[in-house]
């Protein structure tokens, strides 16, 4: 795969990446519809696109592709990112995310060998600081159960993203993940209907941008990452996922006229900047 390539299906998940995190902060601010709902419809819907689009290309079912492990990562991810989203800012709950991914995700490729040089390694110190500086009680802090909920799905997306690094098939992998996660989504959401009826709000407009982050955003935008997830190693795929922050903190600010805080901006220089650190300062030979 040429590096334009690379680069070019990696700008199109990040986009897909900020894409969730909008719909979603969206749905549950502007609709009706609830968490448990919109996880159920989300998940499903994804689940069957994946597995028409996979049956017809393939001609046979990826009833045996994927692995259980990545499917409750991908369940975890799930639950814990809509749940947080309802708590707390888009742009809040990205950085949270994504430095939660990174950090996952880093701590994985050193023990597979993955080493960091010394400014690398500041920069890791600085993306940490930046979750550090969002966390911190204050005025201005986020709830601490959403931002705690952020970092548990950071923690599972970077598991997921890590179970697709070998996968020979990604559209397959992404379907069979999908798949296996549907019936988690469907029992929670049967859960839920159950201890608390009143909860539950299949709302039209909610259940519209639920299917559309299922089939599109989710659906299509995991197949591109699973794609291009071979040509990275773990701690490239964490920071480069670092940009969606500020891509859904500016469209939050935009379409949800969400504040952008000091707060906000301290943790996304810093975290940026540790980005940076990170993928440009190659490792050297001594280091």
């Amino acid at each position: 795969m040429t590096r334009l390539k690379i680069i070019l299906i990696t700008i199109l998940s990040l986009l897909a990446f900020a894409a969730n995190s909008l719909i979603t902060r969206f749905a549950l601010e502007k609709t009706s519809i609830d968490e448990a709902s919109f996880i159920m419809l989300r998940v499903v819907s994804g689940a069957l696109f994946l597995w028409l689009f996979v049956t017809i290309k393939n001609h046979k079912a990826p009833l045996q592709s994927g692995s259980w492990l990545a499917a409750a990562a991908l369940f975890i991810y799930a639950v814990s990112f809509t749940y947080g989203y309802g708590l707390i800012a888009a742009g809040t709950g990205a950085l949270l995310l994504f430095g939660s991914v990174q950090i996952t995700m880093t701590l994985v490729g050193y023990r597979e060998g993955e080493r960091l040089n010394r400014v690398q390694l500041i920069g890791f110190v600085l993306a940490l600081a930046g979750l550090v500086i969002l966390m911190l009680p204050g005025i201005r802090a986020p709830s601490f159960i959403g931002a705690l909920l952020m970092c548990i799905s950071g923690i599972a997306w970077g598991i997921y993203t890590l179970q697709g690094r070998g996968a020979s098939d990604p559209a397959a992998a992404t379907a069979g993940n999908f798949i296996k996660a549907a019936p988690m989504a469907i029992l929670l959401w049967f859960i839920v209907n159950l201890v608390d009826h009143g909860s539950i709000n299949l709302d039209s407009t909610g259940a519209f941008y639920a299917l559309f982050s299922g089939i599109i955003t989710s659906g299509m935008g995991y197949i591109i990452w699973y794609s291009i997830l071979p040509e990275l190693k773990a701690i490239q795929a964490a920071v480069v996922q670092l940009s969606v922050p500020i891509l859904v903190t500016l469209a939050g600010a935009m379409l949800l006229n969400e504040a952008i805080t000091l707060r906000v901006v301290l943790a996304s220089c810093a975290i940026l900047s540790g980005t940076i650190l990170v993928l440009t300062c190659k490792k050297s030979s001594t280091a």
